[in-house]
């Protein structure tokens, strides 16, 4: 039979072991079982710790019957899954760059630390884009990951990997990483949750490659639920200041419980051009909003024309925080001349992938053509504050994702504005919660995402939960779970 585990929260899987109903072994051993029978299909995870998790999982039982339930930690026995650009000890920490190709992690990231102190067992870490810097999560070293629910489409970037896996059923969380909408975008390709945390809430300390001065905010640590009610569980257990990360520092807490949703407020904002997604996404906008109103929420239609220069603060917001560039980073400190690893890619003879060279090609444009990053800056600042004026202590905004929805493989390099849904956010440093809702006519997923005031990430929290409840959330694909069975 196909174990039970494999649908619930980690919250429910973590209290039926502290009670005896499933051991952590049995846990473990279901989910490696999806895992192995997924993964040559969607390459998700792309290094695993299978044998360390299961003598993990065996040690995890053993105290349990030593000690029994009572203090316990909190994700005692709980299987998950690690983005491979956040150390994990004895694990590769490549970020997809071919020249970082046999790097191990000596050591765990703040936040891998933090949920393995708190009993998690990490099964393995998972594939990402290049450098972590694009929607796709392709690289030269593990190659493209596929959307747990239509392999021929991408999985999304950065935190592809952890979106698939989670999607497909081999993990109830994952940790992932959010600079530009690495959380959110693939938490949409693949029908699950995703949180990226208000900017400081979290440290973003033991990640590669690591984020300098104030684009520290903007790299936002967060995870990749197949269930809502785990995301403020988890968010709970990573968040707070550590000795690296000097812009994290502590906020109210993320309780969705403590959110009285007929008090709240819902913002439908019209899309400004370019950000125009289909009508498919407006449609699904549309829904959520109607599902909100009828458990008592007021909705609202507001304009927010800041919206319309999400990229450009986006980019201007990353380029005043200094640091390498990223051609600088793509060559280990010696920059690569992107324009011509772009053209050597369309022949397939570059060593990079072609969107990572293209970017490191972009990322001087500003510049030639005098573009004013001080300007740039000012506005998105300019944007943060009218936004959470808006949204005070008592409201959220709904919004698309994306501008469609997960494209084929290799086909967003041609329309890269569509990113500029997620990236906007992360200029303004707020947060901002996934929501999956349903699939289409095809069987690929539909979302929303769900947007607060800087702080009060248990408003869109709160939503998500309300929104799955109206809607059943994630359900997984019916092929991931076909053959994952344990006695």
């Amino acid at each position: 039979m196909v174990h039970p585990s494999l649908r619930a929260s980690a919250v429910a899987i973590a209290r039926n072991i502290r009670a005896g109903q499933w051991t952590s072994r049995e846990v473990v051993d279901a989910h490696i079982a999806v895992i192995q029978q997924v993964n040559p299909t969607i390459n998700a995870m792309v290094a695993d710790r299978f044998d360390r998790a299961r003598a993990e999982a065996i040690e995890a039982d053993r105290r349990l019957e030593r000690e029994g339930p009572e203090g316990l930690p909190k994700l005692h026995g709980v299987p998950c899954s690690i983005k491979e650009s956040f150390a994990l000890e004895g694990m590769p920490n490549t970020a997809g760059l071919l020249a970082r190709r046999g790097v191990i992690a000596t050591h765990d990231s703040v936040t891998v630390a933090r949920l393995r102190r708190e009993g998690a067992i990490a099964l393995g870490v998972t594939n990402t884009s290049e450098l972590c810097m694009w929607l796709e999560s392709d690289n030269k070293v593990y190659g493209r990951t596929g959307s747990a629910f239509a392999p021929d489409r991408t999985s999304g970037g950065s935190s592809g990997g952890e979106g698939a896996i989670v999607g497909a059923g081999g993990a109830p969380f994952g940790l992932g990483s959010d600079i530009g909408g690495s959380i959110r975008i693939p938490a949409y390709f693949n029908g699950v949750f995703g949180h990226k945390p208000s900017g400081g809430r979290v440290p973003g300390s033991g990640q590669y490659p690591p984020a300098h001065g104030e684009s520290r905010r903007m790299l936002a640590t967060g995870p990749l639920t197949r269930r809502a009610e785990d995301l403020s569980f988890v968010l709970s257990l990573l968040e707070g200041p550590d000795d690296e990360d000097t812009t994290c520092e502590p906020m109210p807490p993320a309780d969705p419980s403590r959110v009285d949703l007929s008090s709240l407020r819902v913002f439908v904002v019209d899309e400004p051009a370019p950000l125009r997604a289909t009508k498919d996404l407006r449609d699904t906008v549309e829904r959520a909003a109607n599902l909100l109103a009828l458990r008592g929420v007021r909705v609202e239609r507001r304009s927010v024309p800041g919206l319309r220069r999400a990229l450009e603060l986006w980019a201007a917001t990353l380029s005043s925080a200094g640091g390498p560039s990223f051609a600088a980073l793509l060559g280990e400190g010696r920059p690569i001349r992107g324009g011509i690893e772009f053209i050597k890619g369309l022949f397939g003879r570059s060593e990079y992938t072609l969107p990572a060279a293209g970017l490191a090609f972009l990322e001087k444009i500003p510049a030639l053509i005098g573009t004013r990053t001080e300007q740039g800056v000012l506005a998105a600042r300019a944007l943060r504050a009218s936004l959470d004026e808006l949204l005070g202590d008592d409201a959220v905004l709904l919004f698309p994702p994306h501008g469609r929805r997960a494209p084929k493989h290799g086909t967003p390099i041609w329309l890269p504005v569509q990113w500029g849904h997620t990236a906007v956010f992360n200029a303004t440093h707020h947060p901002v919660t996934m929501v999956p809702m349903g699939l289409d006519g095809d069987g690929v997923p539909r979302g929303v995402q769900v947007v607060a005031g800087h702080g009060r990430d248990r408003l869109s929290l709160a939503v998500a939960l309300a929104l799955e409840e109206a809607t059943g959330g994630w359900e997984p694909p019916a092929w991931t779970l076909r053959d994952a069975k344990t006695n």
